[in-house]
């Protein structure tokens, strides 16, 4: 068995809630009915059931199924060709185990199984909903011009009460650790999170910057029978009207100007600046004539307030969709403006762009911002893409370079071997150029070492050497490119890196946290 890895591993086990619907002795028991976990993670799905008689010939786990057909076992489906793992025990226990998990992933699975008796096939409703999200962070602005709160959001509600972690500019920080965390700054810095344990699984980061606020004006004009002694605004959720101006909340945010036009009529505007999302309301405007008061009842005007957010979405492969997101639809169909690391973009004016993003093996970084036209100084919260290889997509695929210190004369021909062989494709060896760049696609642990066609004999032969821990001990080594396991035991947890020394030098790979649990 040779070592593999994922790049995450995210174990939901839950035993405590028994799902089981039978009859006649046919049952399927399931320990949970909701999971909500991490896109990239991993996830175990139990079970157990049981039948009156016969013999189980076939068990397997489904996710579509209709009238008067056979559901299609998930291992047969490509969507989730190597990721998917059947475990049986003696007991009539099942597990499914999906790895690298993707949000198209999200759907109830049901547990089937087939005996040698007529008539002996049986699933179990209602099944395991799985709900797979990603993290986002979302940025919300307080009553401070300085301070914002951010929101490590998902779709779901992740199962277990996870620990959050927050990053500031690439730093963990040690405070907070819940889902929602509020800070002052006038700088513009990075922000991501993560859940504990799991810090690989980070969410975009997000730069928050300084922001200028929006002003807003309401206005009104008004007659009496009788003249104005005072006038004033006010929210109708108020039980009593009481003016703004005296509205802690409103304190040296909120202007009147009134005009009369005659000593019974008038007009009056309502500034409001600085504005925050929870000045969202209805407003009204009352006057006073000696003891009346009037215009309290009258409809008034229904403000409500956005930010700006780039929400992101996939699009084709290797494109993002970026929308200039607001909870209402905008006053007078604003015209959009979209920004690329900080410079005006000259197109489109429309509400949706879409942005070709270059997938490289070195990370890189595009900043996109939105606002609306006239209003260039209320710039949406910055997104910040970090283009990254997805390991489900990218992690088989591998590009050697046989490297010299300097460019070899004569255009010379490069052999590659893998394993000690030369390898060949379709009956020629597979480099039959002067290139010395060889693309692979493998998910083994193979060597591969290359030559200058007729100087075989100057090949570049690697020695390996595995290093590893195992539960807290020293180190211990073994030579080869392969460390097999024959015989796995719980007792073989523990730390693993593979060491690789040539003439040119001496490299590692990453170290393994292997974790083996044993049924």
């Amino acid at each position: 068995m040779a070592l593999r890895t994922t790049g995450s591993v995210l174990m939901v086990f839950l035993w405590s809630v028994a799902v089981v619907l039978g009859q006649n002795g046919w049952s399927v028991t399931y320990t949970t009915q909701s999971i909500c976990t991490l896109e990239g993670s991993t996830v175990e799905l139990t079970c157990s059931y049981i039948y009156p008689r016969g013999t189980v010939t076939s068990t397997f786990w489904f996710t579509k199924m209709e009238t008067g057909v056979e559901p299609e076992d998930l291992g047969q489906d490509p969507e989730y060709a190597g990721r998917l793992e059947y475990h049986g025990d003696k007991k009539n226990g099942h597990n499914l185990r999906i790895t690298d998990l993707r949000e198209k992933d999200s759907a109830t699975y049901k547990f089937r199984f087939i005996t040698d008796q007529t008539g002996g096939r049986y699933y179990g409703d209602p099944g395991v909903t799985l709900s797979v999200t990603a993290l986002q962070v979302k940025v919300t602005p307080t009553r401070s011009a300085t301070s914002k709160t951010l929101t490590c959001s998902t779709t779901c509600t992740l199962t277990g009460s996870p620990t959050y972690i927050w990053y500031k500019n690439g730093q963990s920080l040690y405070w907070p650790t819940s889902q929602q965390y509020t800070f002052w700054t006038s700088e513009t810095e990075s922000y991501s999170c993560a859940v504990k344990g799991h810090e690989d699984l980070h969410s975009p980061a997000v730069c928050v910057q300084g922001q200028s606020w929006s002003t807003v004006d309401i206005s009104c004009t008004y007659l009496g029978y009788k003249s104005t002694t005072s006038t004033f605004w006010f929210r109708s959720v108020k039980s009593t009207p009481e003016g703004l101006t005296r509205d802690p909340g409103y304190a040296g945010r909120v202007k009147y100007t009134d005009k009369k036009t005659w000593r019974n009529e008038g007009s009056s505007i309502l500034r409001i600046t600085d504005l925050i999302e929870e000045d969202s309301a209805e407003y009204r405007f009352t006057f006073k004539t000696n003891n009346f008061e009037w215009g309290h009842s009258f409809p008034g005007t229904t403000l409500t307030v956005t930010g700006l957010q780039v929400k992101v979405t996939p699009a084709a492969e290797g494109q993002k969709t970026l929308t200039c997101s607001t909870t209402c639809t905008l006053t007078d169909n604003p015209t959009y403006i979209w920004y690329k690391n900080g410079q005006r973009l000259d197109e489109p004016t429309s509400q949706q762009y879409s942005s070709n993003m270059l997938v490289v093996w070195d990370s890189t970084v595009n900043i996109y911002s939105c606002a609306v036209e006239g209003q260039e100084g209320l710039h949406s919260p910055v997104v910040c893409f970090q283009v990254k290889v997805t390991p489900q997509q990218f992690s088989a695929y591998k590009t050697l370079t046989c490297s010299t210190t300097c460019t070899l004369t004569g255009n010379p021909t490069y052999i590659w071997y893998k394993n000690g062989q030369i390898v060949f494709r379709n009956g020629q060896n597979v480099q039959d150029n002067s290139s010395p760049m060889y693309s692979i696609i493998s998910e083994d642990a193979d060597s591969y070492y290359c030559a200058v066609k007729g100087h075989n004999g100057l090949s570049s032969p690697a020695s390996y050497t595995w290093w590893y821990k195992k539960n807290g001990g020293d180190y211990q080594s073994m030579t080869g490119p392969q460390h097999v396991f024959n015989q796995i035991q719980s007792s073989d947890s523990g730390e693993y890196y593979c060491e690789a020394q040539n003439e040119m030098g001496t490299d590692w790979s990453r170290t393994i946290n292997m974790d083996v649990k044993c049924e």
